[in-house]
């Protein structure tokens, strides 16, 4: 359980800290966060963690099954695919959370693969650092 929370915590600050970064380098278009009640902090921290829930069951389900199954096809194109399933698992989360009525916003497949991608690089970056929290030290 532990593991679980320390995961869709890392994945909250990813995706802040990427939503951050494609504000900085744009008016804030391609990936955004629309909290679910704007000009307040406790509501979009918990829109962050909600969509870091929603991210790791997304990847942990689907996204595992698609691995499972496309793996001659990850094969095939040296693993180059695994760009356009990740952009495709990042639009389904903004889909998701779009049906609910607020949290992530992507506009396009490709701005999806570019956030998939930043996501998941910030994640791993933030999760060897929080390592020792989540009770899988390294051996």
């Amino acid at each position: 359980m532990r593991r679980f929370v320390v995961r869709a915590v890392v994945n909250a600050i990813a995706l802040w800290l990427a939503t951050l970064l494609f504000g900085a380098f744009g008016q804030g278009n391609g990936v955004r966060v629309v909290p679910y009640r704007l000009d307040d902090p406790v509501a979009t921290v918990l829109t962050y963690l909600l969509l870091g829930i929603v991210f790791g069951l997304v990847n942990g389900v689907l996204g595992t099954a698609i691995r499972i199954v496309a793996f001659p096809l990850y094969l095939l194109t040296l693993g180059l695919i695994s760009l356009v399933v990740n952009g495709l698992l990042f639009l389904l989360v903004a889909w998701i959370s779009g049906v609910i009525g607020f949290g992530l916003v992507v506009d396009g497949f490709w701005w999806g693969v570019l956030g998939a991608l930043v996501t998941g690089i910030i994640g791993w970056i933030v999760a060897l650092i929080l390592r020792p929290l989540s009770g899988r030290e390294a051996r």
